[in-house]
């Protein structure tokens, strides 16, 4: 197992360059040709809501427009509602005020869910916002009283069928005589009153312009929209459309999906405070469908599972261990789990923890267990190189496993990789370079102070306090304890030494269904004067270092923009990696409070007094709840595939 008390290293990475301005495509004679399919999945971020904010940004457009929603549902105290593609979430917060209802909110842009749960923790109130796709709906059929689609949130999929699907999971989910609520462009009207261009200012800095045309199924309109900053020149140009709907459309699409009772309730318009180019949103359709079914029959409580659990061979040698031994706190460590597992009684577990026999074991197990909970973060026989061979050996068996597949874990032993990886996708990194063995430190100009690690390792080996350096003499006696101490031949990575905050952000969970836990801090305010400030090997291992006594974990203490930013750096991360189930990431900030990647840790230590229980303790979970949502995330990635 990893020990995390606490984690991470110090400082990391290369400075993300600055943003340059898109390039345009210039003048594009043929706007359907430029338009991507999956347009959708980027469009709806920081630029959405300045390009918009006449209309989606205005509190008292939001009241009014919640006002009339509210009058036709005729919505009561305890109803459960679910608004999908809530966008940042500004009608269910609306709505929040109005009553005691259990609101819901599912929308496929990361940045706008975030944005929704920082605005609803500012104020204090509960709503469940969840990333998600509406053609897979992460909820219980018959739970809701009424679903709500607005703000002309339907027909952006390139087929007709992709539509179909997101009513047929409405209609599912609602509960019998549930209703649904919409507010979709008239398709009527678009088509005989677009604009085919437009500019206008958004702010003092920014405009935008607008070409408009109909495909040539004459089913869609196609838009391009062109951000203009006053001193960057050109910084988006962007292509979208929409599927334009008529009554009669709406009532065939509903009914198909067996809607009963659809009916329209006038048009709805918006007067912005630019009264400018309110394209889509010119004139909009409201409608009711009523999901007149039976209840679902209640399924039979669930079987027991059956799970196998990996873990590390405790005969074998671990040379990330000081003695290169499992020694009693190890043995405690796994008696804790077991007794936390045996506490969830949906679940039936069986160890694995010889690992000269686990593949003949895991052979035996085809075909009579569910899937393996994938503990064995030690690697295959206890070597860290080998973290990746027990996923490899899984997928050759084909049992399904929890956890990141091998080339996740592949990405995330090499420290230089990721940082890479980071910085291609605009996540903040720290200046660092590689020493390999014929460096001539001497020669190179390093600006100090810098902290020096292995670039291939995991569990803060080969990280201690000597490691932070000042001069090229302690720079150089820092590589040549790494090689001496430590026995690690391979590339240095040498990066400079963020004074900031260390912070670790965990999530449980998938894409389509994730939880950001609690964010946690290293408090160092009790490490003796003149130690470097820094969670390694020495925090973890070493139960007489100064670090092991004085460091612990707190709840963060970082302004709000900080800790939007590290959830959305990490969830960046978290899907461009293909992290799965549960994750880790480690940060630092610098002098000026900017937040740099440390550390990705697919698969992070799962001990009863790692940094991802701290988080979840923070968060009200108990450590038999983490683990449950772990095996809860794991049955839901193999129910529903990634679209």
């Amino acid at each position: 197992m990893k020990k995390e008390r606490p984690k991470g290293q110090d400082s990391n990475g290369k400075k993300t360059k600055k943003m340059t301005p898109n390039k345009t495509v210039g003048p594009a004679e043929n706007l359907e040709q430029h338009l991507q399919p999956d347009w959708w999945k980027r469009i709806f971020n920081s630029m959405y809501l300045k390009t918009d904010a006449d209309v989606v940004e205005d509190s008292q457009i939001t009241k009014k427009e919640v006002d009339l929603f509210h009058k036709i549902l005729d919505i009561k105290e305890g109803n459960t509602l679910l608004d999908l593609a809530c966008g940042q979430g500004r009608h269910l917060i609306e709505m929040n005020g109005r009553g005691n209802y259990n609101l819901y909110g599912l929308d496929r842009s990361r940045f706008l869910i975030q944005k929704a749960k920082n605005i609803s923790k500012k104020k204090g109130i509960t709503i469940n916002f969840k990333e998600g796709d509406a053609r897979k709906l992460p909820y219980a059929t018959d739970t809701f009283d009424f679903v709500t689609n607005l703000g002309n949130s339907f027909g952006y999929f390139e087929t007709l069928d992709d539509d179909t699907k997101i009513l047929k999971e409405i209609y599912r989910v609602l509960k019998p005589g549930g209703l649904l609520l919409m507010e979709i462009a008239d398709g009527d009207f678009l088509r005989s009153n677009y604009t085919p261009r437009s500019w206008e200012w958004i702010d003092k800095k920014h405009f935008v312009c607008r070409e408009r045309t109909m495909a040539t199924d004459n089913q869609r309109l196609i838009s391009r929209e062109v951000i203009t900053h006053t001193e960057k020149g050109v910084i988006v140009d962007q292509f979208y459309a929409e599927r334009l709907y008529t009554k009669d459309d709406l009532i065939t699409l509903l009914k198909d999906v067996n809607f009963k009772e659809v009916t329209f309730h006038g048009n709805i318009t918006s007067e912005s405070s630019r009264n400018q180019d309110l394209g889509m949103m010119e004139n909009r359709f409201i409608l009711t469908a009523k999901s007149v079914k039976e209840w679902t029959p209640k399924r039979v409580k669930k079987a027991v599972k059956n799970i196998a659990v990996i873990m590390g061979d405790p005969t074998l040698k671990d040379i990330i261990k000081p003695d290169a031994i499992f020694d009693s706190d190890d043995f405690d460590t796994i008696a804790n789990l077991k007794s936390a597992l045996s506490q969830l009684g949906q679940y039936k577990f069986s160890y694995l923890n010889n690992h000269k026999t686990l593949v003949s074991d895991l052979q035996k197990l085809q075909g009579k267990i569910d899937f393996v909970f994938n503990l064995c973060d030690e690697g295959f026989d206890n070597d860290a190189v080998k973290e990746l061979h027990v996923p490899a050996l899984l997928e050759v068996i084909n049992l399904p496993y929890s956890g990141s597949n091998l080339q996740t874990l592949a990405y995330c032993y090499d420290k230089s990789l990721i940082r890479g990886i980071a910085a291609e996708i605009g996540v903040p990194v720290a200046d660092a370079f590689m020493i390999t063995a014929d460096e001539n430190l001497f020669e190179l100009n390093i600006p100090f102070p810098v902290i020096a690690k292995p670039n291939f390792g995991d569990s803060s080996f080969g990280i201690t306090q000597k490691n932070v350096a000042y001069t090229v003499e302690e720079l150089a006696n820092a590589i040549l304890r790494i090689r001496s101490q430590f026995g690690y031949t391979k590339p240095i990575l040498v990066e400079e030494f963020l004074t900031g905050s260390e912070l670790s952000v965990g999530i449980i969970g998938n894409i389509q269904n994730y939880t950001v836990l609690p964010i946690i801090e290293e408090d160092f305010s009790e490490l003796p004067q003149g130690l470097p400030r820094i969670c390694g090997y020495e925090a973890k291992w070493l139960p007489d270092s100064p670090y092991m006594k004085a460091l612990k974990s707190i709840p963060a203490s970082i302004p709000s923009k900080t800790e939007e930013e590290l959830i959305n750096y990490s969830l960046k991360l978290f899907e461009r990696l293909n992290c799965r189930d549960y994750c880790r990431f480690d940060w630092r900030l610098n002098a000026n409070g900017d937040p740099k990647i440390l550390e990705v840790n697919p698969n992070p230590g799962w001990c009863w007094d790692g940094h991802l229980a701290k988080m979840c303790s923070i968060g009200g979970i108990e450590y038999p709840q983490m683990l449950e949502s772990i095996l809860n995330a794991v049955e839901l990635r193999y129910t529903l595939p990634e679209s």
